[in-house]
């Protein structure tokens, strides 16, 4: 056997061709189209999990019938489909399914014809008369090698036409059903079933007033459609809540805004909030398009005015309590935070599904400028809200270790150590500030004596709240003594 190697187009300039009778493997079998679809309704859930209704109007058989369903999320999780007549409940029974995600391409279509003929049309570059020659293909690894003969040719070199079109492969996403069905009419047919590859998320705009004590607060739903399907005029609903999920091994996938503001916190009119479970259901109260490999967005909630409080934030650690240190660090960064109530008292109450939330504030020109973002996990109403934006810029601290005694130290479960600190506050600032020192002290501790007050706000942190002139500072000074 001779083997000639040619140099070809690539596979993806050239032009396949199926035969009439290529059809034939699906010829038998009923389809259930997006032109039969009725209506369609999507549960999303937060962790790239959905609930997909698809009610459509089939006339069928008596008897065993095969049924596709096409254009179904290729992300289904088939042992979830459901399939019911709800206009003549009990009338069908579903015998066998089989979930065809294998999508007609050029390439796929080579692979299901490996160890299979083809014919090979060749055309004649002066003349345009064609020539056809059978030839067996032999591989698709990197490139086609196909047997012409006694020889063997890698590449295409011509047009390739292929018999029939593999039974289980498609050109959009199937569900094939064998049905066992006791009503030859009309029905309405509701498939449902689980799917990834739908996804949501909470995506919150706060504008913070010029004095960082009140805020505006918006809400919206990002949606994101990686499933394979689009969902035409869908009645969406979303839940926000951890369900949970027993986790297996799936098949892999073939993942500046304007808003309205309301005198007090509700829900966007369109989305309808309730109780579901132990979760929260939201509503969209007219149908959507969500459409493949689209991003969307809808609103969800606004509020105004709601009261806020900003926060510096130096915190400590806890290693240097049991040990010799000196020097603790310089210029150290202060933490800022802004922190409000979900209560109907503070303009706002309502539950909010975990997200990111992007806080601006306006300049002295009034352009709204970008100063932090922080996420948030699933918040009910009467909690707080706490948000870390940055570090501050005018206000550092520098803190030390000025005094460390071993008490005793007969074992490590009865050590005693006694030392001391200093912590300097300094404000650039043209105005007074307040800032929060917060020190982790480990193990059965007590502050001996301190130049300011402190709040045992745990039973391992301290807290000391220090006011700093502009353009100064304060020292904070305190000995401690810790049993481990």
């Amino acid at each position: 056997m001779n083997a000639r190697l040619m140099t070809l187009p690539p596979l993806a300039t050239l032009t396949f061709a199926l035969l009439a009778c290529g059809f034939s493997a699906h010829a038998q079998e009923l389809r259930a189209t997006l032109a039969d679809q009725q209506e369609v309704a999507v549960t999303i859930y937060n962790d790239n999990l959905a609930l997909v209704k698809d009610l459509r109007r089939v006339t069928l058989p008596t008897g065993a019938v095969p049924l596709a369903f096409r254009d179904v999320s290729a992300k289904m999780r088939p042992e979830t489909a459901l399939l019911r007549s709800t206009s003549h409940p009990g009338a069908l029974r579903v015998v066998e399914q089989n979930f065809d995600f294998d999508l007609l391409s050029p390439q796929k279509l080579l692979e299901k014809y490996v160890g299979r003929s083809v014919n090979v049309v060749r055309t004649h570059p002066t003349t345009g008369a064609e020539t056809t020659e059978s030839a067996q293909v032999l591989a698709t690894n990197g490139g086609v090698v196909l047997q012409m003969g006694q020889r063997i040719e890698t590449g295409v070199p011509g047009r390739l036409v292929f018999g029939e079109l593999p039974p289980n492969l498609r050109d959009r996403p199937t569900l094939v059903m064998q049905l066992d069905n006791q009503q030859a009419q009309a029905q309405n047919v509701e498939l449902s079933y689980l799917t990834s590859g739908l996804a949501w998320r909470a995506d919150y705009v706060v504008e913070l007033n010029a004095k960082d004590d009140a805020l505006d607060l918006s809400g919206w739903v990002t949606l994101t459609n990686t499933s394979g399907a689009s969902y035409r005029n869908a009645r969406l609903q979303l839940v926000a809540g951890d369900v949970n999920r027993v986790q297996t091994q799936e098949r892999g996938a073939p993942r500046a805004m304007a808003y309205a503001a309301a005198p007090m916190a509700k829900v966007a009119n369109e989305m309808a909030e309730e109780s579901l479970f132990e979760y929260h259901l939201y509503s969209l109260a007219r149908p959507t398009t969500i459409a493949e490999n689209q991003t969307k967005q809808v609103a969800l909630l606004a509020a105004s005015g709601v009261a806020a409080r900003k926060e510096l934030v130096l915190s400590g650690n806890d290693y240097y309590y049991q040990s010799q240190a000196g020097l603790l660090g310089q210029k150290l960064k202060v933490g800022v935070f802004v922190e409000f109530e979900n209560k109907e008292n503070q303009r706002l109450g309502l539950p909010l599904p975990k997200g990111i939330v992007r806080v601006y504030k306006k300049d002295k020109a009034g352009n709204a400028q970008f100063i932090g973002e922080d996420r948030i996990d699933h918040t009910p109403k009467n909690e707080k809200v706490r948000l870390k934006l940055g570090e501050a810029f005018d206000v550092t601290a520098d803190r030390r270790q000025t005094d460390f005694k071993v008490l005793s130290n007969d074992n490590r479960k009865n050590s005693v150590f006694e030392s001391a600190y200093e912590v300097v506050l300094k404000n650039a600032k043209d105005e007074a500030v307040q800032v929060l020192v917060q020190e982790p002290i480990p193990g059965d501790w007590r502050i001996t004596s301190s130049s300011h007050a402190h709040t045992k706000l745990a039973a391992n942190l301290a807290q000391w709240v220090i006011a700093i002139p502009a353009q100064g500072s304060t020292t904070l000074n305190y000995r401690v003594v810790s049993r481990f």
